[in-house]
């Protein structure tokens, strides 16, 4: 049979980082809220959505007023975030922790870009940097400590933050570290299975 080239998208092997590359790292905290996305092309919105599907304002095809609050804020959001898929946390009141909070608000993921609050739009905020510096487990370990006892940085005064997000920038790898459900939620929600002898 001879080899002719696929009509399909090609897919390459990701490259694979050297293991003895200390790798650099972002630590952020992560909030416990809902997953948000706002698509803007062409300086106009195309798309809202939630971690796993399309959103509108709504009752039924809303996220707790996430996509509401996108239409009231277009505008600023258009003009300041710019053209590209942006990712956040809505979070507050109704929402998971709550927070203490009697709104509800929006954090930006992209701390590199968005820290500066001159910068993304006023209706935003960005998740605070906790760390940034080489990867180890003693930062990890000691920035878990610190929001433990400290509480959290994005609402000063809340005193049960979930945990954090690490950004390895080397691999460009994401991983989270909580209080709760160290192991994974539905992990530690599963009983132990006893084996008999």
């Amino acid at each position: 049979m001879p080899v002719t080239l696929p009509d399909r998208p090609f897919e390459s092997f990701q490259k694979i980082n050297r293991a003895k590359t200390g790798f650099g790292c972002v630590i952020t905290e992560k909030l416990d809220g809902s997953n948000g996305q706002i698509v803007i092309e062409d300086n106009k919105i195309v798309g809202v959505g939630s971690r796993q599907r399309w959103i509108k304002p709504g009752r039924e095809t809303d996220n707790y007023g996430y996509a509401a609050w996108v239409e009231r804020n277009e505008e600023e959001l258009v003009t300041k975030l710019g053209d590209g898929t942006h990712f956040g946390e809505w979070y507050g009141n109704g929402i998971q922790r709550n927070y203490g909070l009697a709104e509800k608000r929006f954090a930006l993921f992209n701390s590199g870009r968005w820290s500066d609050a001159n910068v993304r739009p006023a209706c935003c905020e960005c998740v605070p940097v906790l760390y940034a510096g080489e990867f180890t487990r003693e930062a990890v370990n000691q920035v878990m400590r610190d929001l433990a006892t400290e509480g959290s940085r994005q609402v000063p005064g809340f005193m049960k933050p979930e945990g954090i997000i690490i950004y390895l920038a080397g691999p460009r790898v994401l991983l989270k570290e909580t209080f709760e459900h160290s192991d994974g939620k539905w992990k530690s929600e599963t009983p132990a299975l006893s084996i008999a002898a």
